[in-house]
Order: structure tokens, then sequence, then C-alpha cells
């Protein structure tokens, strides 16, 4: 359970701490069809009905292609130091291959120049999910083929932006890329194949790398290489041996089959044994694990909740569906019909996640015991709540600052007890398409009115604010 919270004490931060928001192409950008960009995978999944929430779409989104000054004088004003936002591949490239397209590395050029301006240093992201549609034709991430059309595109991003943004992250949250877009299908392209899932996690593994590589080459060696990973902190319903044995598989596809191959340069042998009855894993080629083992700059961790697994009872036939990420009839675990979730006892937030910051402090320490001497990012954090502007307009989320109070507190104690932890990224910026579920789900610390497109920032605005100013939490009384 979270530790208790004295609302008075100051909690504050290294000088250097980096404090941002994060946000992602797909879900704020919109213009979809401006400037020579062709669909994504996500355009094409939204478009098809029963895929997303009453048919939503990210063709509007929030206009931040259009709206991006106001967007960035907002996170100015705010006092935000960082701004991690990713590319849309299809802007860039909008066949995913040959040569870019510059109206859309403009928009990006454009982007950074006003951050850099006010102040605020960006952070990229290469792929965040929005794979071009032409390449899932043509396979999609099952094929390796995907991984290296990704390196020619992670070259030409790094050669156009990499003279003036220094922080560089490959591909976000590749676990849902693999788990959700092939193996549950709730994410697109949609598909419901576990070999598929596991192919295309070992494709993303080595898109990483060999991303890395071509960043490297084509920019200063001043400028720094991260992943970002939605790491589980995976925990054991008891201590039965079948509850721990199911902990563990669930640890090797969701962590196992990324960290290791990204950090250790391996793959752990239970996750091959776990998954035989699925696939022989030989599209593992030789010399593969070395191209995905690149050195890292850093490691960025998205957290939101943390997740309790035991072995299935043998009379359900429920499995490893119970899992939170959406509705489907579908696992997205392979070859995990052994294994079920449970729900986390606490609170929890309009998607349905129990509020347990001490999952955060876990992935943090495990990591630093993982890999000594990396430094640590949070990439992803934060809340949905069902808010709404008061009658006089102004939109209180008590909730949220408590939830970010919480887990920046973990983050505190995490770095107290020696983790290198360098920054945080609150997700998000902005109200957006929250993907399979559209617009129902608010993230955003900028509330977004979806009929106009006004931003008011929420009290949690003002409040992470302050705390970016200061280096310090300002306490839990008085923030209304």
């Amino acid at each position: 359970m979270p530790e208790p919270v004295n609302p008075v004490t100051p909690v504050t931060f290294p000088p250097a701490f980096l404090w941002g928001a994060a946000t992602s192409a797909y879900q704020i950008e919109g213009a979809v069809r401006e400037d020579g960009r062709t669909p994504s995978i996500w355009d094409t999944f939204s478009h098809t009905p029963g895929k997303t929430a009453g048919g939503e779409t990210g063709d509007i989104a929030v206009d931040h292609y259009h709206r991006y000054r106001d967007d960035v004088a907002l996170m100015a004003e705010l006092g935000l130091g960082a701004y991690r936002f990713s590319i849309s591949w299809s802007r860039v490239q909008p066949t995913g291959r040959g040569p870019a397209i510059q109206r859309g590395l403009d928009f990006y050029r454009r982007l950074v120049d006003e951050l850099l301006a006010k102040g605020i240093k960006p952070a990229v992201t290469l792929y965040h999910w929005d794979l071009p549609q032409e390449l899932e034709d043509a396979g999609g991430w099952p094929e390796r083929d995907t991984a290296l059309r990704f390196a020619e595109y992670a070259g030409i991003v790094g050669e156009a932006l990499g003279d003036r943004v220094e922080q560089w992250i490959t591909l976000n949250e590749p676990w849902c890329s693999a788990f959700l877009g092939y193996g549950s299908g709730v994410h697109a392209p949609g598909r419901t194949d576990p070999v598929a899932t596991l192919r295309a996690a070992h494709h993303l593994n080595l898109a990483h790398g060999l991303g890395a590589s071509a960043l490297r080459a084509a920019m200063p060696a001043r400028n720094h290489v991260a992943v970002s990973l939605n790491s589980a902190a995976v925990r054991a319903v008891s201590d039965d041996p079948a509850d721990v044995a199911a902990a563990r598989k669930i640890d090797d596809l969701a962590n196992g089959v990324f960290h290791g191959p990204m950090l250790h340069g391996a793959y752990p042998e239970t996750l091959f044994s776990a998954t035989k009855s699925v696939t022989d894993w030989s599209y593992v080629l030789e010399g593969d694990l070395t191209l995905i083992n690149q050195p890292l700059d850093a490691l960025g961790l998205n957290y939101y909740t943390p997740a309790l697994v035991g072995a299935a009872d043998p009379e359900s036939s429920a499995g490893a569906r119970a899992d939170g990420h959406g509705q489907s009839d579908h696992s997205p675990w392979p070859a995990a019909d052994d294994v079920e979730f449970h729900q986390t006892p606490g609170e929890r937030t309009e998607m349905g996640w129990t509020i347990d910051p001490t999952g955060l402090h876990e992935l943090i320490m495990r990591y630093t015991r993982e890999a000594p001497g990396l430094p640590l990012y949070i990439t992803e954090n934060g809340a949905a709540y069902d808010d709404k502007p008061d009658p006089d307009g102004r939109v209180h989320d008590p909730e949220r600052i408590a939830y970010l109070h919480g887990h920046l507190r973990a983050v505190r104690r995490a770095i107290a007890e020696g983790a290198d932890v360098r920054g945080y990224y609150l997700w998000s910026l902005l109200d957006n398409f929250e993907w399979s579920y559209g617009y129902g789900k608010r993230f955003g610390a900028v509330y977004v009115d979806y009929a106009t497109l006004a931003r008011t920032p929420k009290s949690s605005a003002y409040w992470y604010g302050q705390a970016a100013r200061t280096g310090a939490l300002p306490p839990l009384t008085g923030t209304e």
C-alpha cells in the first residue's frame, strides 16, 4: 500500500531534476491529411466500425498541428522544463520508406524551435504506435523489413533535428505495440495472432537497436538515446509456488521480452520455455541480439498501476484475459492460459487502474539493480479522471493532484535510496484521444473542450507547474 503522506512535509528534488509533460502525435496533432501525411494504422483502426468508443478518431484530435505555438506558450506559462512528443512516421515518410517529406519535417522543426525559444527542452519519441499503413499492409511489425525501415526513418529524423534535440527515445511501450496490437487486438492494427505477437516483439526490439545505431550515426555525440518501456510491477497473489510461477511467466512476457535483449543481450530462457507451444523463435537470427543490445544513455519507465497475478483456476476459462488493458475476446498473453489476473486493492482511476505509487518505486529500484549506472527517467505517469469545468469555468481536479503527489514522493524516495532518476514527464499535457477509448478518458493536466478546442489548465497543472518552478512538491492543502 502507499506510504502515509504528511501533507505539510516539504519534498524537494535535486536541482537538475527535469520536470516535463508528454504527448503523442496521433493523440493530439490532427491534420491527418495535411502536408503529405498519409494514413497510419491508427487512422485505419479508428475508422473501422466498432474499434473505438463512439467511432471516434484522431482526425482532428486537439488540433495541436495548428495550435502548437499556443500549447508551447502554455507550457512556458506553467513553468515546464521539458516536453516529450512523438513524430508521426507517416508525416515524415508517407509510405514508411524512401525520401522524407520536408513539409512534414518542417512542422517538427518549427515545434522544436518554439520550445527552445521558450527555454523548454524537447525530447523526441520516434515511434508511439502509429505505423504507416503501407508497412502494415506489407506485414507490419511481425516482418523483419519493418525494423529495417524504422532504422532508415530514425536516421532521417535524427539528421533533421539532431542539431537541436538532445534527448531521443526510439520506441514508446513496445509491449503495447506487439501484445495489444497483434495479440488482443484492442489496439491498431487489431490483429489477434499469438505468433505474430512474439514476432512483432522481436522485430520491435530489432528496430530499437537498429534505430539507436542510426540515430547515433546521424547526430552529434552529445545527444542521448533511450527507450521507454511500460515495464510491469508484477506481483504474485500468494507465495504458493504455482502463483509465483505464474508471476514469473507474466514478468517474462511483460518485461523480460524487451529489457532482456535491450539491456542484457539475451531473452530469458524461461520465456523460450514458456512460449514453446506457440513459437520456435526461429525469426531470431544470428547477430540480432548484438544489434539489439546497443548502449543506452538512459532508460524511460512508464508506470500506471501494478499487476497482481496467480495460477488460473482449472475450472475457469478466463485465463489471462482480465489484464486491465481493455475488452477483448483474445488474450494479449501468448501461452498464458494458465495465468489469472486479480484486481489489486485500493482506489482506482477512471481507467479502473488501482492507484499504488509503491509499484513505481518498485520498478525504479528494480532497474537500479538490473542496470547499474544507467540514468532513469519517468517518461509517463498520470491518471484519468472525469474532469468537468465548474460554473466559473475553472477545472478542479484534487484527485489528480493527490495522484501526482503520491507518485512523485515515490520517485523522491527512490532517489534517496540511491536511484539515479533524472526527470519526470507527466502524462499528459492535454486531454486527448485516448486510443480505443476515444475522448472519454481525460488524462490531461490541461482541460480541452472538444467542441471548441479551448484549453483550460486544471488545478493540477498549476500545482505541477509550481513543483517544476521550485523543485519541491507543493503541499496537498491549499491546492484548490
